[in-house]
């Protein structure tokens, strides 16, 4: 919150002393909601968890590993989710919230009970994991559920989540075996994702920058992205061990938080390896701030995503109209423009350059941009797949 106070009011001498912070409440749900959401839990034979931001929020991430190991519950999670269950855990179907089809889809058609935990209906609308409004529903957050024709729970357990999912937890019993289904399905999504691995094309192909940041970041490390085609990609193929590791701008999503962000984030880790992930759109919209990164002393690494143009709306409009106007725009030369400030420059050449250039970037003790030309032809491949996604039984 920021407060503006005219000139002559904040000259003015004033008395007493600031108000003092009142201790925050913790709430806890009613045990009639537990044992309902707990019996509804116990009788499902293929129940999914759909994890959201308020598992972060809530610090529920153990409680909610918990939760999942020891009733054999797979999970979800959305984009701001991320972390929420670390994506090598074995019942981690990883992230959902694409505006099309893709394998966390095939979840939601077999689920026979969606467990909401700290989910928001910004983050991903139900409508598109729930569009008839058939799949049973378990909400479990600090907040009552909002209305919606595809998001009307069974159950509401309003209180604190990791409480509350302790609670279910010692009045569930699911006592099935390990599910092929699920193994399948993580089979497909890590076949998918090493498929990038050793991938030569230039540009590159948005899923091997992504394989490759992963590489040269830690479990602690963490990611801003900026909002355009890229953060779909980032959502899609990046993965975290960690809650708060990738923070994604969702919901009414503002271009130019990529920056900024990442200069907050080194000023608050200083130890950590930051890395702004933006389009080349994102990116002139705040590249300024980078002159700001330099005095603050906080140097982390801004990845461009270099295809000349508002990549996410040509995107949009070649899957609508199979045309696209007005998105292409021409760009500085972004290493002359990183050196004009004081900063280090780099400009990605090869697929081959790319991990590399990440490595040697992360050593420098000023704010440093990499200039990465990238294959947005990826998107309309991914909009294809969608189409002829099939789901095994």
């Amino acid at each position: 919150m920021h407060i503006d106070l005219p000139e002559n009011i904040a000259a003015m001498e004033v008395e007493g002393k600031p108000l003092g912070l009142g201790k925050p409440i913790t709430t806890y749900a009613s045990f009639s909601k537990l044992n309902d959401a707990a019996a509804l839990i116990s009788k499902s034979e293929y129940p999914l968890i759909l994890a959201g931001n308020g598992v972060i929020r809530d610090n529920a991430s153990d409680a909610l590993v918990e939760f999942a190991t020891r009733l054999n519950i797979p999970v979800v999670n959305t984009f701001m989710g991320k972390g929420a269950i670390p994506y090598t855990h074995p019942l981690s179907l990883w992230t959902t919230g694409l505006q099309k089809r893709d394998v966390a889809s095939c979840c939601f058609d077999r689920a026979d009970l969606v467990i909401a935990v700290g989910y928001d209906l910004v983050e991903y609308s139900p409508k598109k994991w729930n569009p008839d409004g058939t799949i049973p529903i378990v909400h479990v957050s600090l907040m009552e559920s909002e209305t919606d024709s595809s998001y009307i729970p069974e159950v509401d357990v309003v209180g604190n989540i990791a409480d509350s999912l302790v609670e279910i937890l010692r009045r569930a019993d699911r006592r099935t075996k390990n599910d092929d289904f699920i193994s399948g399905v993580r089979s497909r999504l890590l076949e998918n994702y090493e498929n990038y691995a050793q991938d030569e094309g230039f540009p590159i192909k948005p899923q091997k920058i992504i394989y490759d940041v992963r590489q040269v970041m830690g479990s602690d490390d963490i990611v801003i992205s900026d909002v355009g085609a890229h953060k779909m990609w980032i959502a899609r193929h990046y993965h975290c061990d960690r809650p708060n590791t990738c923070l994604i701008s969702n919901g009414f999503a503002a271009m130019g938080i990529a920056i900024p962000g990442a200069l907050a984030a080194k000023l608050v880790y200083p130890d950590r390896r930051i890395i702004a992930m933006t389009g080349d759109g994102g990116f002139m919209m705040n590249c300024q701030e980078l002159e700001t990164a330099l005095r603050a002393k906080t140097p982390f690494v801004t990845l461009v995503f270099n295809d000349g143009g508002y990549g996410l709306i040509e995107w949009k409009q070649q899957d609508q109209f199979r045309r696209s106007r007005f998105i292409e725009f021409g760009n500085p030369d972004f290493v002359k423009f990183a050196e004009s400030m004081g900063l280090k420059g780099y400009r990605v050449n090869s697929a081959d350059d790319l991990l590399p250039t990440l490595k040697e970037a992360f050593e420098q003790d000023v704010p440093t941009v990499i200039d990465c030309p990238v294959d947005y032809q990826e998107n309309l491949r991914l909009s294809q797949k969608s189409g002829e996604l099939e789901c095994a039984t």
